[in-house]
C-alpha cells in the first residue's frame, strides 16, 4: 500500500511538474496571449506585395500580429481625419502625413519618409502594344482603355496625369481613361483585360504574381513630381509602442532589403 501511494504521488509530482513547464512555454513564447500584441495600419496600395511581405517577415519574427488595409492614401487621409482607428499610416504622398501632423492628429516626430515610388506603362502579355515608344504609344488608335488610379485622391494617379502632359498626350488620350479607386485595382483593369494598356506603379510590375503577366517600361523620373512617400503614427493609437516598433522594422536592413526588391527608393 506505501508503494501504491509512493507511486501515485510520483505521477502527481510529474503532473503538476509538466503543467507548469507548459506554462512557462506559453509565457515566454512571441505567441503567447501574454506578449502578443496587434496592430492596426492603414497603407497606401502601392505597398500591395512590399507589404504583405514585411508582414508576414515581422509577425514571424516578433510574434506580433498586424492587420493591414490597403486603399488609396487621399482616402485613408480623409477616414483618420474621422477618426477611422489605425495605429500607423503609410501614405504615397508625405503631404497627408505632414497636414496630420500640422493638424495634431499624429505622433510628433514620428513622420518618416520610408520610400519614393515610380510609375510604369504596363500592358499585359497578350498586347501588341510596343512599349518602347513610351507613352507616345498611348496615340495608338487601337487603344480603347487607359487604367490609372483616381489622380483626386491616388498620388499614383496624379503622377500618371502629369507624366501623360509631360509627353503631351493626355489632351489626346484623357476621354479613354478608366480610374481606379487606387492603384492596385488601376493594376486589376489592365490585368484583367478591360482596359488595354495603363500607368501603375513599378513596385506592383515587378512582384511576381504581375511580373509573369505582362511586359512594362518606366516613366522617367523628370516626368512627373517625385512620389515622396511618408509614414507617421497617429495620436489615436492604442498601442503607439508597438506602432513605433513596427516602423523601427521598416527602418532595418530586412525591412529596407525588402522595399528595395520591390523598386523603391529609399530615403537617405
Amino acid at each position: 500500500m506505501t508503494r501504491l501511494k509512493q507511486y501515485m504521488w510520483s505521477w502527481y509530482d510529474v503532473g503538476w511538474a509538466a503543467l507548469l513547464a507548459l506554462v512557462v512555454v506559453v509565457l515566454m513564447s512571441p505567441t503567447g496571449s501574454a506578449s502578443a500584441e496587434e496592430i492596426t495600419i492603414a497603407a497606401a496600395s502601392d505597398l500591395n506585395f512590399a507589404f504583405k511581405e514585411l508582414v508576414t517577415a515581422y509577425e514571424k519574427s516578433t510574434g506580433h500580429h498586424v492587420k493591414l488595409t490597403l486603399g488609396s492614401s487621399g482616402n485613408f487621409f480623409s477616414q483618420i481625419q474621422n477618426g477611422a482607428p489605425f495605429d500607423l499610416y503609410f501614405s504615397a504622398d508625405i503631404g497627408y502625413p505632414r497636414k496630420l501632423e500640422e493638424a495634431g492628429l499624429a505622433v510628433p516626430g514620428s513622420l518618416y519618409p520610408y520610400a519614393v515610388g515610380r510609375i510604369v506603362l504596363w500592358a499585359g502579355n497578350g498586347s501588341h502594344l510596343d512599349l518602347s515608344k513610351g507613352l507616345e504609344v498611348l496615340r495608338e488608335p487601337t487603344i480603347k482603355k487607359i487604367a490609372i488610379a483616381n489622380p483626386k485622391h491616388a498620388p499614383y494617379g496624379r503622377a500618371a496625369v502629369a507624366a501623360m502632359e509631360y509627353f503631351k498626350v493626355y489632351d489626346q488620350v484623357k476621354d479613354k481613361l478608366i480610374l481606379g479607386e487606387n492603384i492596385t485595382q488601376a493594376a486589376q483593369f489592365i490585368e484583367s483585360g478591360a482596359c488595354d494598356i495603363g500607368i501603375i506603379a513599378l513596385s506592383l510590375a515587378i512582384a511576381s504574381v504581375m511580373k509573369s503577366k505582362g511586359t512594362y517600361w518606366e516613366v522617367p523620373v523628370e516626368a512627373h513630381p517625385s512620389l515622396d512617400q511618408g509614414a507617421v503614427i497617429l495620436k489615436q493609437s492604442k498601442n503607439p509602442e508597438a506602432a513605433r516598433r513596427f516602423l523601427e522594422f521598416i527602418k532595418s536592413p530586412h525591412g529596407q532589403e525588402i522595399m528595395k526588391r520591390y523598386g523603391f527608393t529609399l530615403p537617405s
